[in-house]
């Protein structure tokens, strides 16, 4: 990837995959069983690819968990969750979690998305 094609939300996913890499490299039955089940978890069933991306995202703005943040919001824009579909999730996030929720949606899953759907991801 060249320098200029980087912006902050593919560096923070690359940052969080060269981190699970090497706990896979550690720990690599545990990784293989939790990467199993949590494939299996969003696979499509009742609730489509994109419901399960949207509540994963509310549910990482109101454990305030950055990281899931920004890869929800890429599997979101992955499974063509429109913004409105986004920004809905957040709000039911901030329902949820009240103002720190807010804060969350408001800064990071914003600028992800904003990334995310101006580049090739």
């Amino acid at each position: 990837m060249e320098e200029q094609d980087v912006n902050w939300t593919t560096a923070f996913l690359q940052e969080y995959k060269h981190g699970i890499g090497i706990f896979s490299e550690k720990m690599p039955e545990a990784a293989r069983h939790f990467n199993a089940f949590s494939e299996a978890c969003f696979n499509d069933g009742e609730l489509s690819k994109k419901d399960k991306q949207l509540m994963a995202l509310s549910i990482s703005i109101v454990a305030q968990d950055e990281y899931c943040m920004v890869y929800h919001t890429k599997g979101c824009v992955d499974q063509a969750a429109s913004e409105q579909e986004i920004m809905e999730a957040c709000g039911v996030a901030a329902a949820f979690g009240g103002g720190a929720a807010l804060r969350q949606a408001v800064t990071l899953v914003q600028d992800a998305y904003s990334d995310l759907s101006t580049t090739k991801h």
